[in-house]
């Protein structure tokens, strides 16, 4: 359910019809490599695996049919910091609902909430308690699918302000925020410039790594931990220095070749969703391609790589800025990882949830949507 708010402009997608068959012409005519007998994941997306999925997304896949799921949500547009950004608005059926506004990360888009704002706007149609429920706001990053693209020199505390200006505009005056990846970056922004308005701070993966400076004060069992997290992050495509070093160079290729922006996205699903063969194993394999989809049709893998580029060449020793963090208000975590990790979250964050085992992969929303809702609804339920 949605409702009319002033300085918001109805929203519907309706990707024109020769835009789908471009893709599908395109899909076609890929020149595929050669492919390296028994490599297997070892050097890259392997071809077979790859020319299986690019042959359902150009014949099996049915990107109406995910259209048509995707406009079943109220959708806005709406005009914040001189840029257009799009939205989705799901109310609550249970009139004393908590808005929440939700962030995605990247290499995501809205797509990575569809599966979970029903357990949140409706818990009793889904088994859980109907005090619990949230009044969903979800929108697109600016560079990310229907939002325009930012200038150069955008920062997360701007989105942070532009997302706080948007809740003031619908009418929520108290509320959480949520996110993951990127949207772990904004989530506690939102609470630094709104801390009277932002209860809670709820996030997917923690607040950052511990750096080579965190190393002298560790106990024996957190650097045998350290090392393992040396090797994780040097055994895979480091997406961080290739966005830095020149992310509009690398965006031709995704632009143009639907193959070449599907090998680069599953790579980082496969990195991402590490404990299984492939992504699809995680994820609903449509899933997938409608957050693809939604890159292509947009032309936003290149517009899309401003957070990764603006934070890298920004951070004061030129190496990685993970999240600040705040003590204003609460924060929960789900997927946080080790005592080591809440240990170095608790510096600069108010941590008053964090479940036991810390459960929840990198893209938790789309692979276990009802246990982060569940989630979700334990941390917040606290704060009501």
């Amino acid at each position: 359910m949605g409702r009319s708010v002033a300085g918001m402009t109805p929203f519907r997608i309706d990707i024109p019809q020769s835009d789908l068959d471009d893709l599908r012409e395109r899909l076609s005519r890929t020149r595929w490599p050669r492919s390296l007998p028994g490599a297997e994941w070892s050097r890259g997306v392997p071809v077979d695996y790859l020319r299986d999925l690019a042959d359902h997304w150009a014949t099996g896949y049915d990107w109406r049919l995910h259209e048509a799921r995707l406009n079943e949500f109220p959708q806005f547009v709406t005009r914040i910091d001189g840029l257009d950004v799009h939205l989705l608005h799901v109310r609550s059926p249970e009139p004393d609902a908590l808005p929440l506004l939700l962030t995605h990360g990247w290499p995501n888009s809205v797509v990575e909430f569809t599966e979970l704002i029903g357990p949140l706007t409706d818990p009793r149609a889904h088994g859980a308690d109907p005090g619990q429920a949230f009044h969903v706001v979800v929108p697109s990053v600016p560079g990310y699918g229907f939002s325009q693209a930012p200038p150069a020199g955008f920062t997360v505390d701007r989105v942070a302000r532009m997302w706080a200006e948007l809740m003031r505009r619908l009418g929520y005056d108290r509320y959480g925020t949520q996110g993951g990846d990127l949207g772990a970056y904004i989530a506690p922004e939102v609470a630094t410039v709104a801390p009277e308005q932002v209860i809670g701070v709820h996030i997917d993966g923690g607040f950052g790594f511990p750096t080579a400076a965190d190393v002298p004060g560790m106990t024996e069992a957190e650097r045998a931990e350290w090392n393992q997290m040396q090797r994780w992050m040097s055994g895979g495509v480091d997406h961080h220095a290739l966005l830095r070093a020149a992310p509009m160079t690398l965006s031709y290729a995704w632009n143009d070749s639907p193959v070449g922006l599907l090998a680069w996205m599953m790579q980082k699903f496969k990195e991402f969703t590490m404990t299984v063969p492939t992504p699809e194993q995680a994820i609903d394999r449509d899933h997938l391609l409608t957050n693809v989809s939604l890159y292509w049709f947009t032309g936003t893998s290149g517009s899309s790589s401003w957070p990764m580029y603006e934070r890298l060449t920004l951070a004061a020793d030129g190496g990685f800025a993970w999240p600040k963090g705040q003590q204003r208000v609460p924060s929960g975590v789900y997927g946080g990882g080790s005592a080591l990790m809440r240990r170095l979250a608790e510096r600069h964050n108010t941590i008053v949830h964090w479940p036991e085992g810390n459960p929840g992969s990198h893209f938790v929303a789309m692979d276990e949507p009802l246990a982060h809702a569940a989630d979700m609804r334990a941390f917040f339920g606290s704060l009501r």
